[in-house]
């Protein structure tokens, strides 16, 4: 069968909408919904919080990948699969059992989109040469936030139009049936347009050798020098962003009587998917510029407060409870910069300091599932956190939190870490 390679302009945009798509439908849609349903901020984030675990540990079955006859295969499958998946999230919303049966369908998305991700990346690799692979870099940014911009964006203010209109339940139905029938039709469209990146077969390609490999993948990781304080770095680089991640839209949501700014699902809408996304692309950018111009070792601080400092936003805002939506996004805004600014620093360390050595690819994606870790661990007790403080000191604490990472980035190495 010849492997028709097709202009890249054909399928890297739906190629990485289709990797965001899933992503934020957990990481953020479903706790909006779940808000809307009165789910309460701790158990909300204990259930979104677990099915986020399929990210962390994706590395580990990412080598059995290679089993199938190519990429585009893997791909296509998870692609229509997940989008059954979304769909079933609409359907569980109907059953007496809707809490359990969509928590349910939504970690059978989270596996889905897990595994999607590591065969997404593995075919856009594969398929193109190192000039491709630069140039169409930008591009698979820009439509992975893409799916970021519709999900938070346009589909939140469908969902609180819907929610006047049509009630709570109806509301959300309608939005990962979208959600759903969106994956299904790119995974036929990529079924027609994405290469075919074929798994290179030899006679080690069967399970128990790949099972060796990645042992000796997972046992180099571990002899890099100073690899736990690495680990712990990465870890707490999160503590004080996923925090405010997990609670902030929820913040926005929340009554005013409760400490909250009462707005509506579409009202997050408009301020997260249009000027927050916004400001986080700008921010990454530049973080990105920043870092080159000044290095790692010397931007790495100014990349931690980048993060962290701009979340006094949201105390103000809890403490001033504004009603102008204007002043609200500004604030917004101001956080969204600054974690597309400083979020950089943890890629580039990742990149830098922890990945290099024999098994680069590898370790780099052992690094992401730590970093997504760091990710679960706050976000699994950010509700517990802020129920025990109030919305007010939440924020202060979320704050502090930046403290430690801050310190550790001054006393570790900024070299790289490979096992000898």
């Amino acid at each position: 069968m010849t492997d028709i390679i097709r202009n890249p302009k054909l399928w890297v945009p739906s190629l990485y909408l289709a990797q965001g798509l899933p992503f934020f439908a957990v990481a953020i849609v479903a706790n909006q919904m779940l808000k809307s349903m009165g789910v309460p901020n701790d158990e909300l984030n204990h259930w979104t919080g677990l099915i986020g675990f399929a990210w962390v540990f994706k590395p580990l079955w990412s080598p059995f990948l290679e089993l199938a006859p190519s990429k585009k295969l893997v791909v296509t499958f998870f692609q229509i699969f997940g989008g059954f998946c979304l769909g079933g999230v609409a359907l569980a919303l109907q059953a007496p059992f809707w809490f359990a049966a969509s928590m349910a369908m939504l970690a059978l998305v989270g596996i889905s989109a897990a595994t999607h991700d590591i065969a997404c990346d593995g075919l856009y690799i594969t398929s193109l040469d190192e000039k491709g692979q630069a140039t169409y870099a930008g591009w698979t940014g820009t439509f992975f936030n893409a799916a970021k911009f519709f999900t938070t964006g346009a589909l939140l203010l469908l969902a609180g139009h819907f929610e006047k209109t049509m009630g709570v339940v109806p509301a959300w139905t309608i939005c990962f049936c979208i959600l759903g029938a969106m994956m299904i039709a790119l995974g036929i469209y990529n079924s027609w347009a994405l290469p075919l990146a074929r798994n290179t077969v030899t006679e080690d390609t069967n399970a128990a050798a790949i099972a060796r490999t990645l042992w000796e993948v997972i046992v180099e990781f571990f002899k890099k020098p100073g690899i736990w304080v690495s680990i712990v770095f990465i870890i707490l680089f999160r503590a004080g962003e996923a925090q405010v991640q997990s609670i902030g839209p929820l913040f926005l949501r929340e009554a005013r009587n409760l400490g909250g700014l009462g707005l509506t699902t579409a009202e997050v809408g408009a301020v997260y998917g249009t000027v927050g996304t916004v400001a986080f692309l700008v921010g990454s950018i530049a973080g990105g510029y920043f870092t080159s111009w000044l290095s790692l070792k010397r931007a790495i601080l100014w990349l931690i407060l980048a993060v962290n400092l701009p979340n006094v936003a949201f105390y103000l805002l809890s403490y001033f409870q504004p009603t102008e939506l204007s002043i609200i996004a500004t604030a917004l805004s101001v956080e969204m910069f600054g974690y597309g600014f400083g979020f950089v620093g943890l890629i580039l360390y990742m990149m830098q300091v922890v990945a290099p050595g024999k098994y680069q690819t590898a370790h780099y994606a052992f690094a992401t599932g730590i970093m997504q870790l760091g990710f679960v661990i706050f976000k699994l007790f950010s509700g517990d956190i802020q129920i025990a403080l109030g919305y007010q000191h939440f924020f202060i604490w979320v704050m502090v939190c930046a403290i430690p990472v801050a310190v550790l980035s001054q006393v570790i190495p900024m070299t790289t870490r490979q096992a000898t």
